[in-house]
């Protein structure tokens, strides 16, 4: 689960914040950059993103990252994947609260 929730993270982050440096969405989602990186091939591997690079950046190394429709999909399949965990987790934490007090 915990890969399916980072890649949620960096789909989402990608998303509100598409030309993002890899270091700075590093320091946001605290991952290392080898991380980051890595998680980032396999997204665009997958065909969930793109990466672009500035046309008129001097700087050929500034990146823009773009949802494809496919990773907009699945941004939206893991965000109602990650809901219904939390959802069937507070229902079982409200349980076991109920179930304490009773005890107590």
């Amino acid at each position: 689960m915990k890969n399916t929730e980072e890649y949620l993270d960096i789909l989402r982050k990608i998303d509100s914040k598409p030309d993002i440096s890899q270091r700075k969405l590093a320091q946001e989602l605290n991952f290392s950059l080898g991380k980051l990186n890595y998680c980032i091939k396999a997204l665009r591997n997958k065909g969930l993103i793109k990466i672009k690079n500035f046309e008129q950046n001097p700087k050929k190394f500034k990146y823009i990252y773009i949802l494809t429709p496919k990773g907009i999909k699945k941004k939206t399949m893991l965000t109602i994947n990650f809901i219904k965990v939390k959802m069937r987790e507070y229902e079982k934490l409200k349980i076991e609260l109920k179930k304490m007090r009773k005890n107590v």
